[in-house]
């Protein structure tokens, strides 16, 4: 009649079955599990022959291996005794025993007992576990680091897990691989707390060997315990930790890349080892001799970095660096050389060296020393590029292309990297004048400016042959004067000289003044030409006119010669005459001699 045993998912059941039981039987669930807090539902269910009614159900629990009495249950009546239970207990109309709020000291057995008269007395009892899932546990690396050389096993990280039932247990894993007991590499230490609540602390210290490659492991622990017949796990976060190790290798390079250093730059030597932490370093430079010359006082011994400020051709060579790891006392060593790039002794030479004249050519050649290969421009005093190689052909000179032109030397594969050198082509000449201010219309007793401008080299000299207030400006090989005058009748009729020298000849040039009249003739003339405008438009207008009226026939036949009209009472004449027109005619030109444009007159 005993079929088995079946286990649900949140009660183990103890299940009878028969077809024809003789006596009073009760099943109840073996096990029920309820979280701390909850409410337990704890069932009874029993069988009397004959389908017959209890007579009384009473529930107990056994504490200490005594049994106390919760409650009778007599048809609607429940009875409830003093207990701890008290306001905590409600039994249903299934006869289910529930029990609200439990705390970890409802951890025991219930017993239901059924009283069914002739039928007698069965009772059948069940485990009642209150569970608290733990708390997510909190791991904590070792702060200060952990060396590969330790003689003990160096600890690692400590695990932590809080307010759990029933007692739980941690285990630890490194990059995701759990964990297991090894003598003389890993070691686990476990603690375990009961707290006044009843629940459980439980922690975990973890130490393990390490090696250089755990620089980069993470570690973590995971806190294990089992609910309704199931395993479960809380994993805490990855921790990395410190490891400490000697250098196996050094490295030192140039920044930026030796190749690419010139004169002027700032470098900076930088030595990198690969232990932790990092070693001391110290830095040298070869000398001539062969010796060492220590610049550890211009490095920082800490970060391996030797800044070069400014550097020049000497301060190529070959550098050392040199580590000290302080734990072992174990020296590492690495060399590098340093090239500083540069361009010395740019000259430039000119063919013929002897002073050149206008209308000679002239050969300028440009030539430097450096470690790299070179590339020539030639650029104007602008600034302008006019030619590339290391020579620059002139011919044909004058004042006008004489300059100063300069020689730029470049090295394409150091950026950057370049020199200029400057030389002046001067062509030697006598004075010539190339601007003056003739002729020139004045009024007398008229304050006016005389203008005269030269070129030549060597530098001249220049001379008005009369009297005036001079202003001189001179501007690369250009000489200009500007002389204030107040015009008299002398000056009117003879007129001013300007004369520029230098050594190697003179120039001279006349200016004329010419008399300017009165402005109201000018007025005459433009009135006068204003009438003969407005005449030749109504002689226009009378035209049309008689044309619209057939007056004027416009066929072959009837074609007449209107520029030569003959004449005729309706003939209109307009004739202006003015004795002034020759005199006057310089009124139109610019008051200091300047031609006014026909549109203007």
């Amino acid at each position: 009649w005993l079929q088995g045993w079946g286990c649900e998912p949140f009660l183990c059941w103890c299940t009878w079955r028969g077809a024809a039981a003789s006596k009073l039987e009760v099943s109840m669930p073996a096990v029920v599990e309820v979280e701390r807090g909850g409410t337990a539902r704890i069932e009874c269910n029993f069988y009397i022959p004959g389908n017959d009614s209890y007579t009384y159900i009473q529930w107990f629990y056994i504490e200490r291996n005594n049994r106390v009495q919760l409650c009778r249950v007599m048809g609607s009546e429940i009875l409830e005794e003093n207990t701890d239970y008290k306001g905590r207990l409600r039994v249903g109309k299934d006869n289910a025993l529930s029990i609200s709020r439990v705390t970890m000291q409802d951890t025991r057995t219930f017993i239901c007992q059924v009283e069914a008269g002739s039928h007698g007395m069965g009772e059948n009892r069940t485990e009642l576990r209150v569970y608290k899932v733990p708390e997510a546990p909190e791991i904590t690396a070792i702060s200060g680091g952990v060396s590969v050389q330790s003689s003990e096993i160096p600890q690692i990280a400590q695990c932590v897990s809080r307010n759990s039932f029933p007692l739980p247990n941690i285990t630890w894993y490194k990059n995701g691989e759990k964990l297991q007991l090894e003598e003389k590499k890993v070691k686990i230490l476990s603690t375990v707390t009961r707290e006044s609540s009843g629940l459980y602390t439980v922690g975990s210290t973890l130490f393990a060997r390490v090696t250089r490659e755990d620089r980069k492991s993470f570690y973590h622990c995971t806190v294990h315990y089992w609910l309704q017949g199931q395993r479960h796990a809380v994993e805490s976060r990855r921790v990395n930790v410190t490891v400490f190790y000697p250098a196996q290798h050094v490295k030192l390079q140039v920044m930026p890349s030796s190749a690419l250093v010139k004169e002027g730059d700032n470098v900076k030597l930088v030595c990198e080892a690969d232990g932790n932490p990092a070693p001391v370093f110290s830095f040298y430079k070869r000398e001539l001799d062969d010796s060492w010359q220590d610049l550890s006082s211009l490095a920082d011994s800490n970060s391996g970095v030797l800044n070069l400020h400014d550097v020049r051709k000497s301060s190529s060579g070959l550098y050392r660096c040199q580590t000290l790891d302080l734990d072992d006392m174990r020296q590492l060593e690495k060399d590098v050389e340093l090239v500083v790039n540069y361009i010395e002794g740019v000259h430039v030479k000119m063919e013929p060296s002897s002073p050149l004249q206008e209308g000679d050519s002239v050969r300028l050649s440009c030539d430097a020393h450096s470690p790299v290969a070179l590339d020539y421009q030639w650029r104007d005093e602008k600034g302008k590029k006019v030619a590339e190689g290391n020579q620059l052909f002139l011919s044909n000179l004058t004042f006008e292309t004489a300059s100063n032109f300069s020689c730029k030397v470049i090295a394409p594969s150091v950026p950057g990297l370049e020199q200029s050198k400057e030389v002046a082509v001067a062509v030697q000449g006598k004075p010539r004048i190339v601007a003056i201010s003739s002729p020139l219309y004045v009024r007398q007793d008229e304050v006016v400016n005389l203008t005269c401008k030269a070129i030549a080299f060597p530098r001249p000299s220049l001379h008005w042959n009369v009297n005036g207030t001079a202003h001189e400006y001179v501007e690369n090989q250009h000489i200009a004067s500007n002389l204030t005058v107040r015009v008299n009748h002398d000056l009117l009729r003879a007129g001013a000289m300007c004369r520029v020298s230098n050594s190697l000849g003179a120039s001279e040039k006349h200016i004329q003044l010419l008399d300017q009249k009165t402005p109201e003739s000018k007025g005459v003339i433009i009135v006068a030409i204003i009438v003969c405008i407005l005449v030749v438009a109504v002689l226009g207008s009378v035209i049309y006119f008689l044309h619209k009226k057939g007056k004027i026939p416009c066929g072959r036949a009837g074609k007449q010669d209107i520029t030569k009209p003959e004449a005729r009472k309706d003939k209109i004449v307009v004739e202006v005459k003015s004795d002034k027109l020759s005199e006057e005619a310089g009124l139109l030109q610019g008051a200091n001699g300047e031609k006014r444009p026909a549109a203007d007159q």
